[in-house]
Protein backbone atom coordinates (compact mmCIF):
# COMPACT_ATOMS: atom_id res chain seq x y z
CA UNK A 1 0.00 0.00 0.00
CA UNK A 2 1.78 3.53 -1.32
CA UNK A 3 2.01 5.61 1.81
CA UNK A 4 0.12 9.10 2.06
CA UNK A 5 2.58 11.44 0.81
CA UNK A 6 3.75 9.41 -2.49
CA UNK A 7 -0.21 9.02 -3.29
CA UNK A 8 -0.54 12.43 -2.63
CA UNK A 9 2.34 13.32 -5.29
CA UNK A 10 0.64 10.51 -7.66
CA UNK A 11 -2.72 12.28 -7.00
CA UNK A 12 -0.94 16.12 -8.01
CA UNK A 13 1.09 14.81 -10.75
CA UNK A 14 -2.38 13.00 -12.31
CA UNK A 15 -4.07 16.28 -11.66
CA UNK A 16 -1.63 18.52 -13.72
CA UNK A 17 -1.55 15.97 -16.65
CA UNK A 18 -5.36 15.79 -17.04
CA UNK A 19 -7.43 18.88 -15.71
CA UNK A 20 -4.56 20.87 -16.59
CA UNK A 21 -3.26 19.81 -19.44
CA UNK A 22 -0.04 20.40 -18.54
CA UNK A 23 2.75 18.30 -20.66
CA UNK A 24 4.88 15.72 -18.61
CA UNK A 25 7.93 17.63 -19.79
CA UNK A 26 6.74 20.87 -17.82
CA UNK A 27 5.13 18.46 -14.86
CA UNK A 28 8.99 17.70 -14.44
CA UNK A 29 10.37 20.90 -14.96
CA UNK A 30 7.74 22.43 -11.99
CA UNK A 31 7.92 19.45 -9.26
CA UNK A 32 11.42 18.87 -9.74
CA UNK A 33 11.17 15.10 -11.21
CA UNK A 34 12.53 13.84 -14.63
CA UNK A 35 10.42 13.27 -16.83
CA UNK A 36 10.38 9.11 -16.60
CA UNK A 37 9.25 9.98 -13.19
CA UNK A 38 6.08 11.49 -14.36
CA UNK A 39 5.22 8.82 -16.84
CA UNK A 40 5.39 6.45 -14.03
CA UNK A 41 3.63 8.32 -12.09
CA UNK A 42 0.58 8.98 -14.51
CA UNK A 43 1.03 4.55 -15.06
CA UNK A 44 0.73 4.37 -11.51
CA UNK A 45 -2.15 7.05 -11.20
CA UNK A 46 -4.48 4.25 -13.22
CA UNK A 47 -3.18 1.29 -10.74
CA UNK A 48 -4.12 2.98 -7.63
CA UNK A 49 -7.47 4.10 -9.32
CA UNK A 50 -7.12 7.97 -8.94
CA UNK A 51 -7.56 8.10 -12.65
CA UNK A 52 -10.39 5.79 -14.34
CA UNK A 53 -10.89 6.44 -18.54
CA UNK A 54 -13.91 5.40 -20.24
CA UNK A 55 -14.88 6.40 -23.96
CA UNK A 56 -18.18 8.06 -24.68
CA UNK A 57 -19.21 6.58 -27.60
CA UNK A 58 -21.55 9.65 -29.64
CA UNK A 59 -25.08 8.11 -30.73
CA UNK A 60 -24.27 6.54 -34.38
CA UNK A 61 -20.62 4.99 -33.94
CA UNK A 62 -20.68 1.22 -33.00
CA UNK A 63 -17.12 0.85 -32.07
CA UNK A 64 -17.62 -1.75 -29.63
CA UNK A 65 -19.38 -4.14 -32.55
CA UNK A 66 -16.67 -3.22 -35.08
CA UNK A 67 -14.43 -4.97 -32.49
CA UNK A 68 -16.64 -7.76 -32.02
CA UNK A 69 -16.64 -8.32 -35.83
CA UNK A 70 -13.14 -7.76 -36.34
CA UNK A 71 -12.22 -10.79 -33.61
CA UNK A 72 -15.21 -13.44 -34.76
CA UNK A 73 -14.35 -12.81 -38.32
CA UNK A 74 -10.58 -12.49 -38.02
CA UNK A 75 -10.69 -9.09 -39.94
CA UNK A 76 -8.34 -6.23 -40.74
CA UNK A 77 -11.04 -3.82 -40.14
CA UNK A 78 -14.84 -3.40 -39.87
CA UNK A 79 -16.77 -0.01 -40.20
CA UNK A 80 -20.48 0.15 -38.84
CA UNK A 81 -22.66 2.73 -40.39
CA UNK A 82 -25.96 4.03 -38.67
CA UNK A 83 -28.50 3.79 -41.07
CA UNK A 84 -32.13 4.86 -40.22
CA UNK A 85 -33.97 2.62 -42.40
CA UNK A 86 -33.39 -1.09 -43.12
CA UNK A 87 -33.92 0.30 -46.76
CA UNK A 88 -31.86 -1.30 -49.54
CA UNK A 89 -31.19 2.01 -51.36
CA UNK A 90 -30.75 4.25 -48.14
CA UNK A 91 -28.47 2.02 -46.74
CA UNK A 92 -26.22 1.71 -50.02
CA UNK A 93 -26.26 5.53 -50.10
CA UNK A 94 -25.07 5.67 -46.50
CA UNK A 95 -22.23 2.58 -47.03
CA UNK A 96 -20.73 4.47 -49.79
CA UNK A 97 -20.36 7.52 -48.08
CA UNK A 98 -18.71 5.82 -45.19
CA UNK A 99 -16.22 3.88 -47.34
CA UNK A 100 -15.61 7.00 -49.40
CA UNK A 101 -14.04 8.68 -45.89
CA UNK A 102 -12.30 5.47 -45.30
CA UNK A 103 -10.82 5.30 -49.02
CA UNK A 104 -9.83 9.39 -48.83
CA UNK A 105 -7.32 8.60 -45.37
CA UNK A 106 -6.18 5.21 -46.68
CA UNK A 107 -4.68 5.96 -50.42
CA UNK A 108 -0.78 5.86 -50.34
CA UNK A 109 1.78 6.83 -53.12
CA UNK A 110 2.14 3.79 -55.73
CA UNK A 111 -1.22 2.08 -54.65
CA UNK A 112 -2.85 0.20 -56.92
CA UNK A 113 -6.97 0.15 -56.46
CA UNK A 114 -9.38 -2.42 -57.97
CA UNK A 115 -12.32 -1.67 -58.06
CA UNK A 116 -15.15 -3.66 -59.46
CA UNK A 117 -18.04 -2.92 -61.93
CA UNK A 118 -22.17 -3.01 -61.42
CA UNK A 119 -22.14 -2.58 -57.82
CA UNK A 120 -24.96 0.26 -56.71
CA UNK A 121 -22.87 0.93 -53.58
CA UNK A 122 -19.77 1.24 -55.14
CA UNK A 123 -21.15 4.03 -57.74
CA UNK A 124 -22.58 5.84 -54.37
CA UNK A 125 -18.53 5.43 -53.00
CA UNK A 126 -17.96 7.51 -55.60
CA UNK A 127 -20.05 10.16 -55.80
CA UNK A 128 -19.12 10.59 -52.16
CA UNK A 129 -15.57 11.06 -52.92
CA UNK A 130 -13.67 13.96 -52.55
CA UNK A 131 -10.32 14.89 -54.47
CA UNK A 132 -7.41 13.56 -52.80
CA UNK A 133 -3.81 15.05 -52.92
CA UNK A 134 -1.86 13.33 -55.47
CA UNK A 135 0.72 10.93 -54.71
CA UNK A 136 2.70 9.20 -57.14
CA UNK A 137 2.63 6.22 -58.67
CA UNK A 138 -1.26 5.73 -57.73
CA UNK A 139 -3.25 3.29 -60.75
CA UNK A 140 -7.34 2.52 -60.10
CA UNK A 141 -7.64 -0.79 -62.00
CA UNK A 142 -11.34 -2.20 -62.95
CA UNK A 143 -11.10 -5.88 -62.00
CA UNK A 144 -14.56 -7.31 -63.34
CA UNK A 145 -15.26 -7.09 -66.89
CA UNK A 146 -17.33 -3.54 -68.18
CA UNK A 147 -18.75 -4.05 -71.48
CA UNK A 148 -22.37 -5.12 -71.53
CA UNK A 149 -25.57 -3.71 -72.05
CA UNK A 150 -24.67 -0.05 -73.57
CA UNK A 151 -27.20 2.00 -71.40
CA UNK A 152 -25.92 0.76 -67.90
CA UNK A 153 -22.02 -0.05 -69.52
CA UNK A 154 -20.76 3.74 -68.59
CA UNK A 155 -21.41 2.87 -64.63
CA UNK A 156 -18.09 0.66 -65.36
CA UNK A 157 -16.81 3.73 -66.90
CA UNK A 158 -18.02 6.69 -64.73
CA UNK A 159 -16.58 3.96 -61.31
CA UNK A 160 -13.09 3.59 -63.37
CA UNK A 161 -12.61 6.78 -64.90
CA UNK A 162 -14.09 8.99 -62.01
CA UNK A 163 -12.38 7.36 -59.15
CA UNK A 164 -8.98 7.82 -60.91
CA UNK A 165 -9.45 11.73 -61.84
CA UNK A 166 -9.98 12.15 -57.72
CA UNK A 167 -7.25 10.17 -56.47
CA UNK A 168 -5.29 11.67 -58.93
CA UNK A 169 -4.05 8.16 -60.22
CA UNK A 170 -4.06 6.15 -63.55
CA UNK A 171 -7.18 4.68 -64.82
CA UNK A 172 -6.76 0.97 -66.34
CA UNK A 173 -10.13 -0.78 -67.85
CA UNK A 174 -10.83 -4.13 -68.51
CA UNK A 175 -13.23 -3.70 -71.55
CA UNK A 176 -14.56 -6.76 -72.16
CA UNK A 177 -17.89 -8.56 -70.98
CA UNK A 178 -17.97 -9.70 -67.24
CA UNK A 179 -19.59 -13.45 -68.36
CA UNK A 180 -19.03 -14.84 -72.03
CA UNK A 181 -21.12 -17.71 -73.25
CA UNK A 182 -18.24 -20.14 -73.61
CA UNK A 183 -14.89 -21.17 -72.20
CA UNK A 184 -13.77 -20.62 -74.81
CA UNK A 185 -14.65 -17.05 -75.94
CA UNK A 186 -13.44 -16.27 -72.06
CA UNK A 187 -9.84 -17.65 -73.24
CA UNK A 188 -9.97 -15.47 -76.25
CA UNK A 189 -11.14 -12.04 -75.03
CA UNK A 190 -9.00 -12.51 -71.84
CA UNK A 191 -5.89 -13.12 -73.83
CA UNK A 192 -6.16 -9.75 -75.91
CA UNK A 193 -3.69 -7.33 -75.41
CA UNK A 194 -5.96 -4.69 -74.20
CA UNK A 195 -7.87 -6.33 -71.75
CA UNK A 196 -4.23 -8.21 -70.52
CA UNK A 197 -3.37 -4.90 -69.52
CA UNK A 198 -5.66 -4.42 -66.76
CA UNK A 199 -5.47 -8.55 -65.94
CA UNK A 200 -1.94 -8.26 -64.84
CA UNK A 201 -1.95 -5.84 -62.50
CA UNK A 202 -4.82 -8.14 -60.72
CA UNK A 203 -1.33 -9.82 -59.00
CA UNK A 204 -0.32 -6.22 -58.00
CA UNK A 205 -3.74 -4.73 -56.31
CA UNK A 206 -3.13 -3.24 -52.78
CA UNK A 207 -6.40 -2.30 -51.93
CA UNK A 208 -9.75 -3.74 -53.35
CA UNK A 209 -13.27 -2.49 -53.71
CA UNK A 210 -16.10 -4.82 -54.18
CA UNK A 211 -19.82 -5.24 -53.97
CA UNK A 212 -21.01 -8.30 -52.36
CA UNK A 213 -24.28 -9.84 -54.35
CA UNK A 214 -27.76 -12.13 -53.46
CA UNK A 215 -27.68 -15.00 -56.09
CA UNK A 216 -30.43 -12.87 -57.39
CA UNK A 217 -29.05 -10.01 -59.46
CA UNK A 218 -29.21 -6.61 -58.59
CA UNK A 219 -31.39 -4.47 -60.67
CA UNK A 220 -27.76 -2.50 -62.09
CA UNK A 221 -26.27 -5.85 -62.75
CA UNK A 222 -28.99 -7.50 -64.71
CA UNK A 223 -29.52 -4.38 -66.56
CA UNK A 224 -25.52 -4.68 -67.21
CA UNK A 225 -26.27 -7.51 -68.90
CA UNK A 226 -23.31 -9.52 -66.98
CA UNK A 227 -25.34 -12.33 -65.58
CA UNK A 228 -26.11 -16.02 -65.97
CA UNK A 229 -29.53 -16.91 -67.70
CA UNK A 230 -32.19 -18.35 -65.14
CA UNK A 231 -31.05 -22.10 -65.81
CA UNK A 232 -27.95 -21.47 -64.41
CA UNK A 233 -28.96 -19.41 -61.53
CA UNK A 234 -31.12 -22.27 -60.71
CA UNK A 235 -28.05 -24.61 -61.08
CA UNK A 236 -25.90 -22.02 -58.58
CA UNK A 237 -28.74 -22.94 -55.93
CA UNK A 238 -28.65 -25.94 -56.54
CA UNK A 239 -25.05 -26.09 -55.15
CA UNK A 240 -25.84 -23.91 -52.48
CA UNK A 241 -24.51 -20.60 -53.63
CA UNK A 242 -25.60 -18.00 -51.36
CA UNK A 243 -23.78 -15.18 -52.90
CA UNK A 244 -20.94 -13.89 -55.38
CA UNK A 245 -17.93 -11.58 -55.42
CA UNK A 246 -16.61 -10.35 -58.44
CA UNK A 247 -19.05 -12.93 -60.25
CA UNK A 248 -17.67 -15.78 -58.54
CA UNK A 249 -19.95 -17.64 -56.09
CA UNK A 250 -19.57 -19.01 -52.75
CA UNK A 251 -21.44 -20.88 -50.23
CA UNK A 252 -22.80 -20.53 -46.77
CA UNK A 253 -19.57 -21.12 -45.59
CA UNK A 254 -17.83 -19.06 -48.26
CA UNK A 255 -16.40 -22.18 -50.21
CA UNK A 256 -16.11 -21.71 -53.58
CA UNK A 257 -19.12 -23.24 -56.09
CA UNK A 258 -17.27 -25.18 -58.82
CA UNK A 259 -20.19 -25.48 -61.28
CA UNK A 260 -18.04 -24.61 -64.54
CA UNK A 261 -20.05 -21.15 -64.82
CA UNK A 262 -16.96 -19.46 -63.15
CA UNK A 263 -14.57 -20.68 -65.95
CA UNK A 264 -16.57 -18.26 -68.05
CA UNK A 265 -15.82 -14.73 -65.89
CA UNK A 266 -13.19 -12.13 -66.46
CA UNK A 267 -12.69 -10.85 -63.14
CA UNK A 268 -10.55 -10.67 -60.90
CA UNK A 269 -10.07 -14.30 -58.85
CA UNK A 270 -11.74 -14.84 -55.30
CA UNK A 271 -7.55 -16.33 -54.19
CA UNK A 272 -6.15 -13.34 -55.80
CA UNK A 273 -8.60 -10.99 -53.83
CA UNK A 274 -7.77 -12.58 -50.80
CA UNK A 275 -4.35 -12.15 -50.70
CA UNK A 276 -4.49 -8.04 -51.21
CA UNK A 277 -3.68 -5.98 -48.35
CA UNK A 278 -7.37 -3.85 -47.73
CA UNK A 279 -9.85 -6.16 -49.32
CA UNK A 280 -12.87 -4.14 -48.89
CA UNK A 281 -16.30 -5.35 -49.07
CA UNK A 282 -19.08 -2.49 -49.06
CA UNK A 283 -22.27 -4.17 -48.67
CA UNK A 284 -25.18 -4.48 -46.57
CA UNK A 285 -29.27 -4.41 -45.96
CA UNK A 286 -30.99 -7.93 -44.83
CA UNK A 287 -31.44 -9.34 -49.50
CA UNK A 288 -27.56 -9.60 -48.70
CA UNK A 289 -27.27 -11.26 -45.70
CA UNK A 290 -26.57 -14.28 -46.30
CA UNK A 291 -23.91 -13.51 -49.00
CA UNK A 292 -22.20 -11.61 -46.55
CA UNK A 293 -21.75 -14.34 -44.03
CA UNK A 294 -20.97 -16.43 -46.40
CA UNK A 295 -18.33 -14.02 -47.76
CA UNK A 296 -16.92 -13.46 -44.27
CA UNK A 297 -16.80 -16.86 -43.67
CA UNK A 298 -14.38 -17.87 -47.04
CA UNK A 299 -12.03 -14.80 -45.66
CA UNK A 300 -12.08 -13.17 -49.12
CA UNK A 301 -12.31 -10.10 -47.64
CA UNK A 302 -10.46 -8.52 -44.69
CA UNK A 303 -12.48 -5.48 -44.20
CA UNK A 304 -16.25 -4.85 -43.98
CA UNK A 305 -18.32 -1.93 -44.52
CA UNK A 306 -21.94 -2.46 -43.62
CA UNK A 307 -25.23 -1.11 -41.83
CA UNK A 308 -25.41 -1.53 -38.06
CA UNK A 309 -29.03 -3.85 -38.92
CA UNK A 310 -26.83 -6.53 -40.68
CA UNK A 311 -23.34 -5.96 -38.13
CA UNK A 312 -25.88 -6.70 -35.41
CA UNK A 313 -27.18 -10.15 -37.03
CA UNK A 314 -23.89 -11.16 -38.02
CA UNK A 315 -22.54 -10.63 -34.38
CA UNK A 316 -25.17 -12.68 -32.86
CA UNK A 317 -24.59 -15.28 -35.79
Amino acid sequence: MPRIDELRLIARVARMYYEQDMRQSGIAKQLGLSQATVSRLLNRSREEGIIRISVNLPNGVYTELEENLVKKFGLRDVIVVDSLDNNEKLIQRDLGTAAAYYLESAIRPNEVIGISSWSATLVALVDALHSVPRKPGVKVVQILGGVGNPAAESYAIHLTSRMAQLVNGEAVYLPVSGVLTTEAARDILAADEVALKAIRLFDHVTTALVGIGAVEPSPLLAESGNIFAPQELDLLRQEKAVGDILLRYFDHDGNLSKTGLEKRVISMSLEQLSKVSRAIGVAGGSRKYAAILGALRGHWINILVTDHFTADRLANE
